[in-house]
């Protein structure tokens, strides 16, 4: 007969990768060790195994769940039906809201989803790419010449990733930014850019 699993085992499994996730980022994935990270979760080692079988399983799910939850995230945010400037915007803020209290997983994407081997890395990339597609939609709706034109879409496609992705290290709450008034500055930029440039 099959062991079944404890009523808390998802939670316990979810509190291992939080901390795994602060620590990858504090610490880097390399300097991050099975034994640190079952020391600071406060259980045992043979109890991290029974979660997880290795430290790229943690790598894995750190940025493997962050994905999944900017893609629900960004697809229930996108409204085709809206005019360019309301569903680019919409984006922008749904990121934004996504990365709140997530960048300890969104740095650990950024710096070690190339420490896997490459067939898992290769599957988070394929998350990348849709999470990417979904946003190049949002940015070509702004003039059909941007959608007709990859060879310009992608690129200011991935500079409006560039400024959501970097914005950690220098936003802090209740600075002289809010999110708000960020969401809407990138979203200006990357309108009156897009048609300075078409």
């Amino acid at each position: 007969m099959a062991r079944s699993r404890a009523d808390d085992y998802d939670h316990k499994r979810r509190a291992i990768l939080d901390k795994a996730a602060e620590l990858f980022a504090e610490e880097g994935f390399d300097r991050t060790s099975i034994s640190r990270i079952s020391a600071a979760c406060g259980v045992s080692k043979a109890l991290l195994y029974h979660y997880y079988g290795s430290k790229d399983d943690l790598l894995f799910d750190v940025i493997g769940q962050h994905l999944d939850s900017l893609i629900e995230i960004v697809e229930a945010a996108d409204d085709a039906n809206l005019a360019p400037q309301a569903r680019l915007h919409a984006l922008v803020t749904a990121i934004l809201e996504a990365y709140r209290g997530a960048n300890a997983e969104h740095k650990v994407q950024i710096n070690a989803l190339s420490q896997l081997p490459p067939k898992r890395a290769e599957e988070l990339k394929d998350k990348e790419r849709r999470l990417v597609r979904i946003v190049a939609g949002a940015v070509a709706a702004i003039d059909p010449a941007l959608a007709a034109d990859r060879a310009l879409l992608m690129p200011l496609t991935m500079s409006l990733f560039a400024m959501l992705n970097w914005h950690y290290m220098w936003y802090r709450p209740g600075g002289a930014m809010s999110r708000e008034a960020y969401a809407d500055m990138v979203t200006r930029l990357i309108l009156s850019g897009a048609r300075e440039l078409i």
